[in-house]
């Protein structure tokens, strides 16, 4: 019984139990959305449709084999909102959250699982943390249903229909998931700038990453002038990252598609494609125009951008804005003869450039893969299934149409693609690890050629 039981605790690690709540959520989730008040009559629903939302919801992709407005009921939009909460703001954060309001005291195990799911590298703060993380993002969806649905009233006839879009679209923004219930993404406001430009402040709330909020919180909130404010070296390098990714990627886009998709175009519709299009391709995956009519060189960029991802402990997915730059910065310095990384004044961890190392290699030989294994199974184009593998990878949810058309096979990828595109890499690699201590012995060392 004692060997059982220490087998048992061995197996449970943070990161296993993460993913078993991971799990449930999509499983309970997939049964709640079949329920018949959730869905119309005469909707087209199958098991797989089932399972393919409810995962898509839970990792906050948008990737859908249905069209939301033509499946759910009301009801049904409803519950879909509030699995993109959870979904969004982390499992362990929603349910740590309501343990709270219930007056009970959060322990140790629990902490460690905020930990993982929030991708803290310390216990402490983690209940405050997570506290201001629910009211921060409720707050940022109520502003943005209530100015949306008000502006929307000049768009449907009755204010029940315009709030409930409203309400939809900010929380889909906020938490990046891509999904809507106009059954055109965001194409029958292509021109309306006013709702790409409040969509595009909600989806980079969602996506810069939740410590970024607090400490911005705690800049605007310091009132001693004796004593510096100084922001974390991750607030500095991720926002840094997410902003350079976001101007240089819509420069990108509009130098390409100019004598393309964009010709006859005045510069402002030009500028707010190309600018919406950049900021959604992080992670959100609403879009304002058809990918279709885009030309190969720009769908391979934005699926560049979707690979890439937003920030840690963000909504988003993909390897993540830190592991980019750690990346872009250890070429870098390597290349100068550099074993230090050294920026704004701080040294970088060993450790830290060796996770990005690991993320970007793991993410290459996953994509990778996928994308062979489904030009193997799929009836697509190679730029259709190059897309779709970063779209889900980085819980994107923008797609070249070919997700419903896809075999069990390829559905049951993608759907594991979301999965880890949510959890992230390095969660999904320590699942397999043990918590056997590192040996204390070492050979003898060896250098091998490189290169």
């Amino acid at each position: 019984m004692k060997r059982i039981k220490k087998l048992t605790v061995t197996r449970l690690t943070p990161f296993r139990i993460l993913v078993t709540y991971y799990f449930f959520t999509v499983a309970i989730s997939a049964v709640l959305l079949s329920l018949p008040f959730a869905r119309k009559p005469d909707a087209e629903w199958s098991f797989m449709d089932a399972i393919f939302t409810a995962a898509s919801a839970v990792s906050v992709t948008g990737l859908t084999t249905i069209k939301i407005a033509d499946t759910f009921t009301t009801s049904g939009i409803f519950l879909l909102m509030i699995v993109l909460q959870i979904g969004g703001i982390g499992i362990m954060t929603i349910s740590t959250f309501f343990w709270l309001m219930l007056g009970k005291r959060v322990g140790l195990k629990h902490r460690q699982l905020i930990r993982t799911d929030q991708n803290q590298l310390n216990l402490s703060g983690l209940v405050a943390l997570l506290k201001e993380i629910v009211y921060i993002i409720l707050f940022i969806e109520l502003i943005g249903a209530i100015v949306l649905g008000t502006y929307y009233l000049t768009y449907y006839s009755t204010w029940q229909e315009a709030y409930l879009q409203g309400l939809f679209a900010s929380i889909s923004a906020t938490t990046n998931a891509g999904f809507d219930i106009t059954g055109q993404s965001l194409l029958p406001f292509a021109k309306d700038y006013f709702v790409q430009f409040v969509t595009m402040i909600l989806i980079i709330l969602g996506a810069i990453g939740f410590p970024v909020w607090i400490e911005v919180k705690k800049f605007l909130l310091h009132k001693d002038e004796n004593i510096r404010f100084r922001f974390s070296l991750f607030t500095k390098i991720t926002t840094l990252t997410y902003v350079l990714l976001l101007v240089v990627g819509a420069i990108v886009i509009l130098v390409i598609e100019a004598g393309q998709s964009f010709s006859g175009k005045s510069w402002h519709e030009s500028l707010f494609y190309a600018l919406f299009q950049s900021t959604s391709m992080r992670s959100a995956g609403l879009l304002t125009m058809d990918v279709n009519q885009l030309s190969v060189s720009t769908i391979l960029f934005m699926s560049a951008l979707m690979f890439i991802g937003a920030s840690p402990s963000s909504v988003g997915g993909g390897i993540r804005t830190t592991t980019f730059a750690l990346n872009l910065l250890f070429l870098f310095h390597f290349a100068r003869g550099r074993s230090a990384i050294k920026i704004f004044q701080r040294e970088i961890h060993p450790q830290d450039v060796l996770k990005s190392l690991v993320v970007l290699m793991l993410a290459v030989i996953l994509t990778g893969t996928s994308i062979f294994l489904l030009s193997l199974t799929e009836d697509a184009s190679l730029i259709a299934i190059i897309f779709e593998v970063a779209s889900a990878f980085g819980t994107c949810g923008a797609s070249m149409g070919i997700t419903p058309d896809l075999t069990i096979f390829g559905k049951s990828l993608l759907i594991l693609l979301m999965f880890i595109g949510r959890i992230g890499i390095l969660s999904f690699l320590f699942i397999m690890a043990n918590n056997e201590k590192e040996p204390d012995f070492h050979y003898p060392k060896e250098r091998v050629i490189i290169g």
